[in-house]
């Protein structure tokens, strides 16, 4: 009769890594899908004023924004303290309000351009004069839906 060897201690079994990669694009996927991207690198300081009877934007997509307040710091030594405009990613003057407007109804459908909300994202110490010039601009532009972007009163 043939004897049976009995093998030794085989230990633990290796994890097997087959799901890895599916577990890997779905985490990606995830992140891509959730993450959503800053638009605008501000080079102003704003901080809104508060507000105790605010509402929500429904459609950000329609909304344009207008950036007005001081220079950050690694701004200040080449355009000063003056509160200045930032439109999308550049300081601009007033005059270029026109401008801006033109471009970012090119970039919408036409049957969303009526629907087009302008908001101006002004800090708290800004005198209201730069803010008069800038809604001046928005009627000479025909952008008539101004909203202003604030925080809620704690």
């Amino acid at each position: 009769m043939a004897r049976f060897k009995r093998k030794g201690k085989g230990g633990m079994p290796a994890i097997s890594t087959a799901s890895l990669p599916d577990i890997v694009f779905m985490l990606l996927f995830f992140f891509m899908v959730s993450t959503t991207m800053r638009e605008v690198d501000l080079k102003i300081k704003v901080r809104l004023p508060e507000a105790t009877e605010i509402k929500k934007l429904e459609k950000k997509s329609l909304v344009s924004y207008i950036y007005v307040g001081a220079p950050i710091k690694a701004y200040q030594a080449k355009l000063g303290t003056e509160p200045r405009l930032q439109l999308n990613d550049e300081i601009s003057a007033v005059s270029d309000v026109v401008n801006y407007i033109s471009a970012e109804r090119e970039k919408m459908d036409e049957a969303d351009i009526p629907f087009m909300t302008t908001s101006i994202k002004a800090d708290m110490d800004v005198k209201m004069g730069i803010i008069t010039d800038i809604k001046q601009e928005l009627r000479k532009a025909q952008a008539l839906k101004i909203n202003y972007s604030t925080r809620k009163k704690m």
